[in-house]
């Protein structure tokens, strides 16, 4: 494989979102195979004791690299978790000379246009027919998408908005947050701009700001016009690593119809409440995202990314590593 081509392809996987914008993902190559580790150090031990977001954003980064290939006209040949000696090692990615995927194709525009939504949508709900493409692309890759229907929304609010006030009473949990709030030019992390920066992660730390925090996002919930929780039937490293797929695959079809998403995953990060929502959803599944869709009432800024460089794996062009 070129190895332009491959820069290219890397390059786009790196538009992956990611919790925190932390972008814990690295990636190997040899020759015509990309190896997708996943980079611990960049782990939120206090939001993510699990690894379950970091996995998420992992198969994300993977599904970005699958639509990547098949918009370059190659065929991207997958196996996630392929060595059991080391769990860090979450896919190798087989690319070859055609056919591509022609649906994942079509996805490729998505990449640099999709954003995170972090500000208001216009109110216009997505219609039928795109929320069902949505659904169908995350069926794609094994995950469900439930709809909170207006009688749940309020119930889930309440969930979100004591999830809100449980992180923000925890100091640990403001330390870490603090810790991922960078000026723009880093190139990760929650960006801020420069100047802004010390203060914001000075005021993080020092303050509960649960209840204020509570209330937006309680208000940001009820105005959204599609409310959804993303599941799986399992929940396990394998399971996180595919809701990831399907997460980018749904975010990219919707991107391809002007729809963003943002997320209020408290309820789906602290246990108590994750039980709570997936009873209140009546579900068997396990919930793994909280997102909201719409049409955003303005365009959305980009969200900065690391460099090719810092995202390569120690042990790329070492063969006898790679390959274990």
């Amino acid at each position: 494989m070129q190895a332009d081509i491959v820069t290219s392809l890397l390059t786009r996987a790196l538009q992956a979102p990611s919790s925190h914008n932390s972008q814990p993902w690295q990636f190997a190559v040899d020759d015509a195979r990309i190896e997708l580790w996943a980079d611990r150090r960049r782990a939120l031990p206090v939001n993510d004791p699990d690894g379950r977001e970091l996995l998420i954003s992992c198969g994300a980064a993977l599904m970005t690299l699958r639509v990547a290939a098949a918009a370059a006209g190659l065929a991207a040949r997958v196996e996630l978790l392929p060595c059991r000696a080391d769990a860090d090692l979450l896919a190798h990615v087989g690319l070859s000379c055609g056919p591509a995927d022609a649906s994942l194709a079509w996805l490729g525009p998505g990449i640099d246009a999709r954003r995170t939504c972090r500000h208001a949508y216009d109110g216009r709900a997505p219609e039928p027919a795109v929320a069902a493409a949505v659904v169908a692309a995350l069926a794609e890759e094994g995950a469900g998408l439930i709809t909170v229907d207006a009688a749940q929304r309020l119930a889930v609010g309440e969930l979100v908005a004591e999830g809100d006030r449980i992180r923000w009473r925890d100091r640990a949990w403001r330390a870490e947050l603090a810790m991922w709030l960078h000026g723009r030019r880093d190139g990760d992390g929650l960006a801020l701009p420069a100047l802004l920066a010390p203060l914001a992660r000075a005021a993080v730390r020092k303050l509960d700001l649960g209840k204020r925090v509570a209330g937006h996002d309680r208000q940001g919930l009820t105005q959204a016009p599609w409310l959804t929780v993303v599941s799986s039937e399992e929940d396990n490293p394998r399971a996180w690593l595919m809701a990831g797929q399907a997460l980018q695959r749904a975010l990219l079809t919707a991107c391809r119809h002007g729809i963003q998403a943002s997320y209020l995953n408290q309820p789906v990060q602290l246990p108590v409440l994750r039980r709570r929502l997936q009873s209140l959803l009546g579900t068997q599944a396990f919930p793994q995202l909280l997102l909201c869709w719409g049409y955003p009432q303005a365009p959305l800024p980009v969200t900065p990314r690391r460099s090719l460089d810092s995202v390569l794996h120690p042990a790329a062009g070492e063969p006898s590593r790679v390959r274990r």
